[in-house]
């Protein structure tokens, strides 16, 4: 699918800049999400098909990251899918992190900081020579979601390897964008509402099959089961051998939403995704007199930016005391330049 027939799919107001912080859901995902819950409305269907479509979500994720559906957990939000990791780390383990990293990846840790865990923050440019031998566990996000830095993943998973250190990865601010291989990793979790255009309330995990046995699925319900549907009542344990065993109930009509937007990332692919977004937000660097740069999520530093958008009908963020812009699918010249014009005419 090519990026001029697909834009017909969304109908955003101009200048939504903000998909760091949400996705906008393709039409037939909107769609999908509004027959749902008019079935729901007046008990026309059971709940399976949603269930089931929440299945389709999982392993069109899987293609999207290289990995196996089985090794693909779902899930609601990042902290919540990093939990079984953290519940299951040891006291005296050392957990090194970004200094200024999102809060889903540095909470999950922390809480266990009274039962011995040490949890230790480093410059983000610096995660790499931080690892060392004492380091049990490196967690970071791929993509920063306060500025849009790219990790220097190669070589924060090298140190990671050198060391014997798992690697813990955020992906929600690269997965749907920026080309990622989830088998480089032993744990990776991605919200799904930013770059995948999913409803709010679904999460993919893959664990990694020869790391995840030392995880206990603290959240494990009927959803964790080998046959869930044989998992209604009662004991014996009888969790799924595979990655499903860290699954929690799925927000039905979240996933219902799912699995149209994932086939439209599929469809365009994710090369031709990347392109169009780092080359919007380039433009929107040099026209403002910054270098170019290799992301799609960028940072301004322009005094009253804020309000000169929002008067201008642009839609961003303000991160760190700076205004963050981000660009995707359904971004055109057109929203970058109404924001450039406003930045300009503030003095930016």
């Amino acid at each position: 699918m090519d990026l001029e027939s697909a834009r017909a799919l969304w109908e955003p107001e101009p200048g939504w800049l903000n998909t760091a912080s949400y996705g906008l859901p393709t039409t037939p995902a909107y769609d999908a999400v509004l027959a749902a819950q008019r079935d729901w409305r007046v008990g026309r269907t059971s709940w399976e098909p949603w269930g089931e479509v929440g299945e389709h979500a999982r392993a069109l994720f899987a293609d999207l990251v290289g990995a196996d559906a089985s090794d693909i957990s779902i899930g609601a939000a990042v902290s919540g899918m990093l939990a079984p990791v953290g519940a299951s780390l040891t006291p005296g383990t050392r957990v090194v992190v970004p200094d200024i990293e999102f809060t889903s990846n540095v909470f999950p840790w922390m809480v266990h900081e009274a039962r011995g865990v040490e949890v230790v923050c480093v410059p983000f440019a610096k995660l790499a020579e931080a690892v060392d031998e004492r380091t049990d566990v490196v967690a970071y996000s791929l993509v920063q979601s306060a500025d849009g830095t790219l990790a220097a993943d190669a070589e924060i998973v090298a140190a990671a390897r050198a060391h014997g250190a798992l690697v813990v990865v955020d992906a929600t601010q690269a997965v749907g964008w920026l080309p990622v291989d989830a088998t480089r990793y032993d744990v990776m979790a991605v919200g799904g509402y930013k770059w995948l255009m999913n409803p709010r309330g679904t999460g993919y995990t893959y664990y990694a099959p020869g790391v995840r046995d030392r995880f206990v699925p603290v959240a494990a319900g009927w959803y964790a089961g080998e046959d869930v549907h044989a998992s209604y009542y009662g004991p014996p344990l009888r969790l799924a051998t595979d990655a499903r065993r860290f699954d929690t109930s799925p927000a039905w009509f979240a996933w219902v939403g799912a699995a149209p937007a994932l086939e439209v990332v599929r469809d365009i692919g994710i090369e031709q995704i990347h392109a169009h977004n780092v080359a919007l937000a380039n433009r929107f660097l040099t026209a403002l007199g910054r270098p170019e740069g290799d992301s799609a999520i960028v940072t301004v530093d322009v005094p009253g930016a804020d309000e000169a958008l929002r008067a201008a009908g642009v839609k961003a963020a303000v991160r760190a005391g700076r205004v963050r812009a981000s660009f995707h699918l359904y971004t055109t010249t057109d929203d970058v330049d109404l924001a450039v014009n406003a930045l300009l005419a503030q003095g930016g």
